[in-house]
């Protein structure tokens, strides 16, 4: 009776626990989706908020039916090696490194390359994919030069001949020549393209800067104390850094009056967010001292051009605080004192003199970290995505991860995957991030829908391959409000990529291109109840 006694008061905790979890997740969903702070996502934010559709069916491409694991996986090519792949040309498709492409094979010369990619020996279950595209003047049909090696994770022969194969992008190449085999499989000598490593500014790239004054800088600076030992302090540092200070003086004495003016609002946005990545340990913390920190450029400055906000008192002998720990036992006006020093001690480092010959800006700018997240912060804003952090610490997957994702069309993608160097990668689609804001059909200027309309139905991301029957690989974004589309036939509830919905054709109500497809919920308990699937072949390159 004891024993059964305990097992049932044990049951009934578990249950306790498991409710419990389940309440912190609701809270934590709500909290989500109640930060967002970008009015132009608003409604999207609002409209996800009743979204009860499970994303990550999307992205296990169940309309393909069963397939097997192939048990494989291969490891990374070597840098520069070259070799002999099957190649699979994809119209419309851009593949990416880590990013998953589905494959209805139904021509014979393709089902040939899928089977020489499942038997060869060097680097089985392994295929090039690359871009083909019609050329604009003459219509003819032109291969990307820059393609990436496919993975076979998934396969499966059906009755017709037909193969069904699921794949993962792993490495680019360059194709260096290509032709057919006897047996009619396209076939190419490739080169595995060399990855660089993320850059990351030099930490002894640059020295301290001595307080500056209202004449020399404009950005903030360490507050003047008329105590001796901080004169002394000051005249030693001055002493062991006038090779510095002239570096920078004669760095900026041949700027122009407007060159002077962007280098000293470059640095400027570079001190905020080396103070806020230094000094705060959470997306709330992080913005609202940024918010504080570019407020406090319209505030009164002293005598020495210091904000007031950064004023403060010190005792004789405190210094900058350096080595002092916040306990629980010193009063919270203490605590605060000694934080606001370092915060000062911080910002005093942060106006480097650049020991190289570039100022401290011109690094930030190749810099892959500083990029990822600022990158990272734009695709949170406009996708939602609830944390990149673990993105951030590897630049070079959040480049291609983004590149994957991003809502544009596939000439500017084929674009990113052809850039060598993840700090040119990152520039190139933090500039694209700035200037997406609207969706407009490539045959004749229609606006499609805004930035604000992105929807993510694929655990994936906004943007994702998907194949017909017929073996016709589509790369769509998801909306959930579009304009200038009109609907052709009736729903279609078979071969949906999205489990529940039924499709519809949705062509451009302008010039009749077909732009993608209307889905509707075939359950009342869906939602969203409806949202559209827009080609990425047909979206035009200018996205503003």
């Amino acid at each position: 009776m004891d024993e059964d006694r305990i097992t049932e008061r044990e049951r009934r905790q578990i249950e306790q626990i498991r409710e419990l979890d389940l309440e912190e997740l609701q809270v934590e969903e709500v909290e989500g989706l109640e930060g967002s702070s970008d009015d132009d996502n608003a409604t999207a934010r609002a409209y996800q908020g009743e979204f009860t559709f499970n994303a990550s069916l999307a992205s296990l491409h169940t309309y393909l039916g069963e397939v097997e694991d192939t048990h494989h996986r291969w490891s990374f090519l070597d840098s520069g090696a070259i070799l002999n792949l099957p190649l699979f040309y994809l119209e419309g498709v851009v593949l990416f490194p880590e990013a998953t492409l589905p494959l209805r094979v139904v021509q014979p010369n393709f089902i040939m390359a899928v089977e020489r990619a499942m038997g060869q020996v060097e680097v089985p279950c392994t295929l090039g994919v690359v871009r083909v595209y019609r050329d604009s003047d003459d219509g003819r049909l032109r291969f990307a030069s820059v393609g990436t090696t496919a993975e076979i994770r998934q396969y499966r022969r059906l009755e017709d001949g037909s193969v069904n194969v699921v794949t993962r992008g792993q490495q680019r190449f360059r194709v260096r020549r290509r032709w057919i085999d006897v047996d009619g499989a396209p076939r190419g000598e490739i080169q595995i393209i060399q990855e660089d490593l993320p850059l990351r500014t030099p930490r002894d790239a640059f020295g301290t800067l001595p307080p500056l004054n209202s004449s020399s800088s404009r950005g903030p600076s360490l507050s003047t104390v008329s105590s001796t030992s901080q004169t002394k302090r000051h005249r030693t540092r001055d002493e062991n850094n006038d090779s510095e200070v002239d570096s920078e003086e004669s760095f900026q004495s041949g700027l122009s009056l407007p060159e002077m003016r962007l280098h000293q609002s470059a640095v400027e946005s570079c001190y905020g967010y080396d103070i806020i990545d230094d000094l705060t340990s959470s997306d709330d913390e992080k913005s609202v001292f940024e918010s504080k920190f570019h407020s406090g450029r319209s505030q009164p400055r002293d005598s020495n051009g210091v904000l007031s906000q950064f004023n403060y008192q010190r005792n004789d002998g405190d210094g900058l605080g350096v080595g002092r720990k916040l306990t629980k036992q010193q009063p919270l006006h203490d605590q605060k004192r000694v934080r606001n020093d370092w915060m000062v001690m911080k910002l005093n480092r942060s106006c480097g003199v650049p020991r190289a010959f570039w100022p401290y800006w011109v690094y930030r700018m190749c810099d892959s970290y500083c990029l990822a997240q600022k990158a990272a912060d734009m695709w949170k804003t406009i996708v939602g995505v609830p944390c990149m952090d673990s993105f951030v610490r590897k630049p070079d997957i959040l480049s291609f991860y983004i590149a994957s994702k991003i809502p544009v069309s596939e000439s500017t993608r084929q674009e990113l995957l052809e850039i060598d160097g993840i700090s040119y990668r990152l520039r190139r689609e933090i500039e694209l991030l700035e200037n997406f804001d609207r969706v407009r059909c490539r045959n004749c200027q229609t606006l499609i829908a805004r930035r604000s309309d992105v929807l993510m139905m694929s655990s994936e991301g906004p943007l994702g391959a998907y194949v017909n029957p017929h073996g016709f690989v589509h790369e769509i974004m998801t909306l959930y409000k579009a304009n200038g589309l009109a609907l052709l036939g009736q729903p279609v509830k078979e071969y949906s990529w999205f489990p529940g919905y039924a499709w519809t054709i949705a062509n451009c109500a302008t010039c009749g291109t077909q732009m993608g497809w209307m889905f509707t919920a075939t359950n009342k308990k869906l939602k969203p109840k409806s949202f559209w699937g827009i080609r990425c072949s047909q979206v035009a390159d200018d996205m503003r």
